[in-house]
């Protein structure tokens, strides 16, 4: 039998492949002519039938998995409008934010000044139907494809709300919908907050303009969270980056084999913000441009750094344009620090045993367990702190968000059922803030309010709430409650600032920047994490969980 395979493969690719040398194997046209001869036999003779055009996209899948770059991919021709609207921030859309909610697509927020602000859509609202066809089972990606289009064409779509004995409908006309990045406000008379959650193409205007705004209200000091924030564009990087930093000052340097991919960008402009104490929040979903950030003003002592390690994800991608409209987003470079520290974390860039490794690196970063320096490169900022290398950026303090063990079984048994305590808020919110609808903006939740929550999620099915537990972990569902109740009555804004004015990471930075009115006393209060050293023997709950959802 095997002779006989032999003289089947011999044969059926023409006996070229018998006849070349080893010198031969190395030559770019061979291969070339073996990759070829391959896909035609898999073509022609597989034992199910194969598109060809499918075996040559698996085939580029297949070279860039190998890789063991998870960021080097081949964008189709169809995902190259969801690329442009994650960088630019901009699409034709309705201006809602949603997320699927049992079998039905739900209105989590709607963005102000958008069609679906004028046509009357709220929060809460159920998609049931568009353009006559049902949406009961919709996912969130094929109610986004559905809903999306060019500017200036109409949707109609059925909505179901409550309090609505029939769905209402709506016929809007998509328009350009600008997702807004920054938002703000102030935490007390001299402290100001502001959020940045991409570094999209108006990231630095926008962050400027916020914290201006704050300013004029009175702000002496600054909180700038950029906690879940994953990145975006290099430019925004460095265009944030310079808004807090002296003229000249380095921000951050890309690495490469390749000549022209070799950069240093410093600051181009002056600071625009002199002398305002700033603490930086991050956490282990920081990526990226986040990480050029919060490293640039690190090293130069410029900010108090805070949270938990940040992700690691220090690579340059560049999206080179294919025929056909697809493109090809490779990795061409790597970051590093002022100081010259590298911000890709080591064991992401591998596979096989270095994946887990790099698992075990995030679970630490979401658990508060402080970088081991002991094996790390130390480096210098430019007021001779020590930061070390190892990949993404170790805070100067590290405080976690953490959970009990009561409030992690408690979100086990919620997610059994297939919800999560974010989702069931949020469904009470709405019925609540419907049936209360003069609402006060000072309210607080009360025992009778939890009291109605838990017989409401009593009634699910397949949700099973011990009532002792649910009794325990009280404080974690009146915080959920109060964010959802205000998403649904006052917008997101106010979710917002009802939930993270709790947070430990929030309330440290308060404190600290209550102490300090220099940049220079701020940094004073930074306490170098031990080596190794665990901040809490608590588990932090995933972003998904411990943070209220404005929709996808």
């Amino acid at each position: 039998m095997p002779a006989v395979v032999v003289t089947i493969i011999a044969l059926g690719s023409g006996g070229w492949l018998l006849e070349q040398g080893v010198g031969a194997q190395e030559s770019t046209v061979y291969r070339a002519r073996l990759f070829d001869e391959v896909h035609r036999l898999v073509s022609e003779r597989y034992v199910e039938e194969m598109d060809s055009s499918d075996l040559y996209r698996m085939a580029i899948d297949g070279m860039l998995s190998e890789l063991g770059d998870p960021y080097s991919v081949f964008i189709s021709a169809d995902q190259a409008d969801d690329l442009e609207l994650s960088i630019e921030g901009d699409y034709g859309g309705l201006g809602i934010r949603i997320q699927k909610v049992g079998e039905w697509i739900t209105v989590m927020g709607v963005i102000p000044n958008s069609p679906a602000e004028r046509q009357g859509l709220m929060t809460g609202d159920r998609i049931v139907g568009v353009e006559g066809e049902s949406a009961r089972g919709w996912d969130d990606t094929e109610a986004v494809e559905r809903l999306r289009g060019p500017k200036g064409t109409p949707v109609s779509i059925s909505m179901g709300r409550v309090g609505a004995s029939e769905p209402l409908e709506f016929t809007i006309v998509r328009d350009e919908i600008h997702v807004e990045t920054v938002k703000s406000f102030m935490v007390d008379e001299r402290i100001g907050f502001v959020g940045l959650d991409q570094f999209s193409r108006d990231a630095r205007t926008e962050l400027a303009d916020a914290i201006r705004a704050v300013q004029e209200e009175g702000a002496e000091a600054l909180i700038l969270d950029l906690r879940g924030n994953p990145g975006g564009l290099l430019d925004q990087g460095v265009a944030v980056s310079d808004l807090f930093l002296a003229q000249g000052a380095g921000i951050v340097e890309t690495r490469s084999r390749v000549e022209d991919q070799n950069f240093t960008f410093g600051a181009p402009n002056g600071e625009e913000f002199p002398g305002l104490p700033v603490v930086v929040l991050v956490n282990y979903a920081s990526a990226s441009a986040s990480e050029i950030l919060a490293g640039a003003l690190q090293d130069h002592d410029r900010a108090l750094i805070l949270g938990t390690p940040t992700f690691g994800k220090g690579s340059v991608q560049t999206v080179f344009s294919l025929p056909g409209g697809n493109h090809l987003k490779l990795t061409t470079a790597g970051w590093y620090t002022p100081s010259g520290r590298s911000i890709t974390r080591a064991a992401l860039q591998g596979a096989g045993d270095d994946l887990s490794h790099a698992v075990s690196a995030q679970m630490s970063a979401m658990r508060g367990i402080a970088v081991d320096t002991a094996g790390l490169e130390v480096f210098h900022t430019s007021g001779g702190r020590a930061v070390y290398g190892g990949g993404g950026i170790t805070p100067d303090v590290i405080i976690p968000d953490t959970t009990t063990v009561d409030e992690r079984d408690f979100e086990r048994a919620v997610g059994r059922a297939g919800f999560s305590l974010n989702q069931l808020a949020f469904r009470f919110g709405v019925k609540w803030t419907n049936d209360h609808p003069d609402i006060d903006r000072d309210f607080v939740v009360t025992p009778e309010m939890r009291e109605q929550f838990y017989q409401e999620i009593s009634e699910i099915e397949d949700l099973e709430i011990d009532r002792e537990l649910f009794d325990r972990v009280a404080a974690r569902i009146d915080r959920f409650l109060e964010a959802q109740i205000a998403n649904s009555a006052f917008g997101e804004l106010e979710m917002f600032k009802r939930f993270e004015t709790q947070s430990p990471m929030y309330l440290e930075a308060v404190r600290l920047l209550g102490e300090a009115s220099t940049p220079e006393d701020l940094l004073s209060m930074a306490t170098p994490a031990e080596s190794g050293s665990r901040v809490e023997d608590a588990e932090l709950v995933g972003a998904a969980n411990t943070k209220p959802d404005g929709g996808t």
